[in-house]
């Protein structure tokens, strides 16, 4: 999957090659993509909870689940590795409510976050753990939009040109981890 091969595709999703894809399938993303962990969910959560809208505009939106490291001179982001994906999964019917089309991380996902992107329609994207520097070679600009008090957790919208994924579960809601047993 790192090798450069896969269906070129431009973010933001066009419907019809959102739903066209298929599990299994290797993509290279090129565009803007939201990168956010765990924490910054959680305080979007939060704010919606006390009625607050919420900080940036989620609908269409790729969210890339990591955290960058400070850049090297000349770059906009050091490492930019995927997080694992399963620590959000308690958020993914919220984020699908908001109009988010894709999560993009490592890993596995529980029954009812599975359930809900296949309900949503939303894909499911993996990428290489343990490959941060690489990914984070794909990235030509990232730029923080909220939450700063967060660092590396805070929301961010990442500029990426040629990022390898694989579609781990389509809009139907097929996916390449029917064989693993889910708790």
């Amino acid at each position: 999957m790192i090798s450069g091969e896969g269906r070129v595709v431009r973010l933001p999703f066009e419907e019809g090659v959102r739903r066209a894809l298929r599990a299994g399938e290797r993509l290279l993303l090129s565009g803007p993509m939201l990168v956010m962990r765990d924490q910054a969910h959680r305080w979007v959560a939060l704010a919606l909870s006390r009625g607050e809208e919420p900080p940036v505009d989620f609908r269409g939106a790729v969210i890339y689940y990591a955290g960058p490291t400070p850049p090297k001179p000349g770059r906009p982001v050091g490492s930019l590795g995927p997080t694992t994906s399963s620590r959000m999964d308690p958020y993914v019917p919220l984020m699908c409510r908001l109009g988010v089309v894709a999560f993009l991380g490592k890993g596995p996902r529980g029954e009812d976050a599975r359930r809900a992107m296949a309900e949503a329609g939303a894909l499911y994207l993996v990428t290489v753990g343990g490959a941060g520097a690489l990914l984070g070679s794909k990235v030509r600009s990232l730029q923080l939009l909220a939450y700063p008090d967060l660092g590396p957790e805070a929301i961010y919208l990442a500029e990426v040109e040629g990022f390898p994924c694989l579609v781990a579960q389509d809009a139907r809601g097929d996916h390449i981890f029917a064989h693993l047993q889910y708790g």
